[in-house]
């Protein structure tokens, strides 16, 4: 199999690599990643041939905050195994006391045959865990 277009890795700058640490460590750890690089102002989590990578922003830039709604990321979104995955992540999440978006309408704010949570990074950078069936 060829890897032409896969995605190699994602790199995604944060205001505090500390609570992202805290966020993405455990959810990534979660959905199968390990930690594969980490340095003073960065930290990589691998799974199979792709990677995320999270570094520190730089405290001249850190006046304007991430928002979803501006130009660039809007999400990433992860698969999961089954609807009771996405049901055990989001019990994980509200007992963190990670905000859950559209939470009037989960487990089905993608429609509904779409079974998901979505929910926010420290950022505010909006991730959803998604069961494709």
């Amino acid at each position: 199999m060829t890897k032409k277009g896969l995605v190699h890795h994602i790199e995604i700058y944060v205001s505090n690599l500390a609570k992202t640490i805290e966020f993405w460590g455990w959810l990534l750890t979660e959905l199968g990643y390990t930690i594969y690089q980490q340095w003073e102002e960065g930290i990589s989590y691998q799974l199979a041939d792709t990677y995320l990578v999270f570094v520190q922003t730089e405290a001249k830039y850190l006046d304007i905050p991430y928002h979803r709604k501006r130009t660039g990321l809007n999400h990433l979104a992860f698969h999961v195994d089954s609807r009771a995955m996405v049901d055990e992540f989001t019990e994980q999440l509200k007992a963190r006391q990670v905000n859950i978006l559209y939470a009037d309408q989960h487990p089905f704010a993608g429609g509904k045959d779409y079974y998901a949570v979505f929910f926010e990074d420290p950022d505010r950078i909006k991730v959803e865990l998604v069961v494709a069936e």
